[in-house]
């Protein structure tokens, strides 16, 4: 069953399509191992086997394949590049007054699959069938009132499912929150940010690629997640960490600057290349003496002494110097007192090396190639199922095809390799 899953998402099959292939593609049946006698499985078998393996089993595929390229050899274990992809959730995103009527459509048709005689009337709480384009704010008002009076009617009622609608539905109707479901038909996907203006509903891919080009580690996230908080990065590091995978420094973009990451990176005695969100303007004028521990203003003098400040320290500078200097009214320093306050973030990011940096970053672009490929050439830039369980199905199983057919590509470099050095030798 897993080799017919294999072949659906490499050549970007439906369940269907994959297995009518097997009724006349030999080829299909022979890497299935199916003989043309054998009968062959339903397209629901595959539904089913997905459902029974579930995401932690098909991790666990994932994650032996990438030990194998361990044994081989075939992995750096040098740079790791960090980073994630949205995928957008397949679903028609409703407006507001569109959800709360499907919330309540869907909880009516919960109760009625219980077989029960609803224990209060609510056949007036069945949403109209008419059409939602340009609701107005009447419509909106009546439809919140509809939901909260249905919500307090069936709470704690009906069966652990009608439960979880209901809990659903009533995060809807509270207007102080910011709406964060998306839909009733995929319940886990969420509005997320590509960037400051562009906008998406869906789930993230969250990977870690080997400078090899092979993806050793990844995740699945809600789109509301940001991916480089110290949570998600440290879950990231501790599957490279049970897998044995080292690695001697790790880059990312700046959504993952932050103190705790850097040093969540420096422990596992492994370099950080992440750039800063925002630029210092004021602090990148001091030269930092690593040897001393210092700080050096343009005119060449040395801070004196440092004080811990919230997340940082305040470099002190000698009034004495201070007062009669020539740049005193262009000076970056406090106007009160000669300090300049360094956040621990920054402490650790100046003390890196600027072309190692440079040359880091370069590498991580790579990434992006790697995400294109996936979505053009797997259709991972949409997900093929609902719910974040199946989506994680999707993206580990997009990532074991793409790191097979990597694989490929590395074994027969090496091969070419070791024929023109027998040749030579």
């Amino acid at each position: 069953m897993f080799k017919i899953l294999l072949l659906k998402f490499y050549c970007n099959l439906s369940d269907v399509e994959v297995v009518k292939q097997l009724k006349f593609n030999v080829l299909f049946r022979y890497f299935v191992e199916i003989k043309i006698e054998d009968p062959l499985p339903d397209d629901t078998s595959l539904v089913v086997f997905r459902k029974r393996l579930g995401e932690e089993r098909f991790e666990r595929i994932f994650d032996e394949f990438v030990k194998q390229c361990k044994e081989k050899g075939l992995l750096k274990e040098k740079l790791k590049i960090v980073d994630a992809t949205h995928i957008i959730a397949d679903v028609a995103i409703p407006n507001t007054v569109e959800l709360l009527r499907e919330g309540r459509k869907r909880i009516l048709k919960a109760i009625g699959k219980e077989k029960k005689k609803f224990k209060v009337s609510l056949e007036e709480y069945s949403p109209e069938q008419e059409s939602l384009q340009g609701s107005s704010k009447e419509d909106l008002a009546k439809e919140l009132n509809l939901s909260k009076e249905l919500i307090e009617k069936v709470k704690g009622r009906y069966s652990p499912r009608v439960k979880k609608l209901t809990d659903l539905l009533e995060k809807v109707t509270q207007p102080e929150r910011k709406r964060k479901l998306v839909s009733f038909v995929d319940p886990d996907a969420r509005f997320g940010r590509k960037s400051r203006d562009k906008k998406f509903a869906g789930y993230k891919a969250h990977i870690v690629e080997d400078e090899s080009q092979i993806i050793t580690s990844c995740e699945t996230l809600l789109g509301d997640e940001n991916e480089g908080g110290e949570a998600h990065f440290e879950t990231l590091l501790e599957k490279e960490d049970k897998k044995g995978l080292k690695g001697e420094a790790v880059v990312g973009d700046a959504l993952y600057d932050s103190f705790s990451n850097r040093v969540n990176i420096e422990k596992r005695g492994m370099k950080h290349h992440i750039p800063e969100k925002r630029e210092k303007k004021k602090v990148n004028e001091f030269i930092y003496n690593r040897r001393e521990d210092q700080l050096i203003c343009p005119e060449g003098y040395s801070s004196i002494g440092k004080t811990p400040y919230e997340n940082g320290y305040l470099y002190c500078f000698s009034p004495y110097f201070c007062r009669d200097c020539q740049r005193k009214k262009k000076c970056r320093l406090n106007k009160d007192r000669a300090r300049i306050y360094l956040s621990n973030s920054h402490l650790l990011f100046i003390k890196t090396n600027p072309e190692e940096n440079k040359k880091a970053l370069e590498k991580r672009k790579r990434i992006e190639a790697k995400f294109g490929e996936a979505k053009k050439h797997y259709q991972m830039a949409r997900a093929k199922y609902r719910g974040r369980w199946r989506v994680a199905i999707q993206v580990f199983m997009t990532f074991i095809v793409m790191n097979l057919k990597r694989v490929v590509k590395l074994l027969k470099e090496n091969k070419a390799v070791a024929k023109l050095a027998v040749s030579s030798g």
